[in-house]
């Protein structure tokens, strides 16, 4: 009897045992979400050929949430509100930029919707100042930040992960609906920590095919940063012979725990598709950026820096364009 009373007590130990050790997988992970706002705003001064202007203006305002079902499935939403830049009388219209469905289990990552693109985040990364300047790519209209689409990403190891991309090919700012698709790829190599390397490549086709290339090199250390790329876009818009391509080198130095210098030099470049002229077809925009200033964050959260932006435009007769900025990023 004694036997039996001992046995029933170890037995009722290890199926509490199991019912606790269930209930704590179970209970270890709770459906949860949070909201989260990003805002840029800046003053700024323009000086070109001796004339001046001046002007507030808030950039960008993301309004974002995300969610989190279980441990694998996650949803993400995000409202862009900026200006259109479309010559209408609106000076700030809202966009859904971000509403998708994404997959997350050990090395593999899937996500389906309005997604967030890789064919520039490395690089955006890297720079680390959207809130003053964009990157590259995103400038100069090589691509979208997000699109309608499918991709995945896997992490193969440390040293190398791969992602592939089915696209609408119109971006966010444009969700209709077509039998035009953007596929694309990318590899990222990380042969030490400090040292990232990536190669991009995108194909879109009608009657003209564009396509792009993107080579990334970045290092960072403790308290120095450095990044370089190159990037290509054949046939851009769909339009046979617009070509063009150009580089972006990119610093940035902690010089106290709270006060950042950075710097940055674009050169862009069109070739082909002449115009009635005799000159390229980008002209107009083709130039070269220069980028230097400090920022500080007094809290998290704040990001204040004052700059100097200067565009050198290619076109003959064009002025060189000064600017000091006064750029606020406010994130919660």
């Amino acid at each position: 009897m004694k036997k039996l009373k001992i046995t029933l007590f170890l037995s009722l130990l290890v199926i509490t045992g199991i019912n606790a050790q269930d209930t704590a997988e179970t209970e270890k992970f709770v459906p949860s979400g949070e909201p989260s706002v990003k805002i840029f705003t800046n003053v700024h001064s323009t000086f070109v050929d001796g004339d001046n202007t001046s002007a507030f203006e808030v950039q960008r305002a993301y309004f974002g949430y995300s969610y989190s079902f279980s441990e694998n499935f996650s949803t993400k939403l995000t409202l862009d509100v900026g200006d259109p830049n479309d010559g209408g009388k609106l000076q700030m219209t809202a966009y859904l930029k971000n509403a998708a469905l994404e997959y997350h289990k050990g090395n593999l990552k899937v996500n389906f919707g309005l997604i967030g693109l890789y064919g520039f985040k490395t690089q955006e990364k890297q720079w680390g100042y959207r809130y003053i300047y964009k990157s590259f790519q995103d400038q100069h209209k090589f691509g979208s930040s997000a699109d309608l689409g499918a991709s995945m990403v896997y992490k193969f190891s440390d040293l190398i992960s791969a992602d592939a991309m089915i696209l609408n090919g119109e971006g966010y700012k444009n969700l209709q609906s077509d039998d035009t698709y953007k596929g694309a790829v990318g590899v990222t190599i990380t042969p030490m920590k400090s040292l990232q390397l990536r190669a991009y490549y995108d194909y879109m086709s009608t009657d003209v095919a564009q396509q792009t290339i993107a080579l990334f090199g970045g290092y960072k250390a403790d308290n120095i940063k450095i990044g370089a790329e190159y990037n290509m876009q054949k046939n851009h818009a769909l339009v046979e012979d617009q070509d063009f391509m150009g580089i972006s080198l990119y610093t940035a130095v902690e010089v106290g725990k709270k006060l950042n210098f950075f710097g940055r030099f674009d050169n862009l470049t069109s070739t082909n598709a002449e115009d009635v002229n005799g000159e390229s077809w980008n002209i107009a925009k083709d130039g070269q950026a220069y980028i230097f200033g400090l920022e500080y964050t007094p809290v998290k959260g704040i990001k204040i820096s004052p700059n100097f932006q200067g565009w050198n435009p290619s076109e003959d007769g064009a002025d060189f364009e000064s600017s000091a900025y006064l750029n606020i990023e406010i994130s919660f």
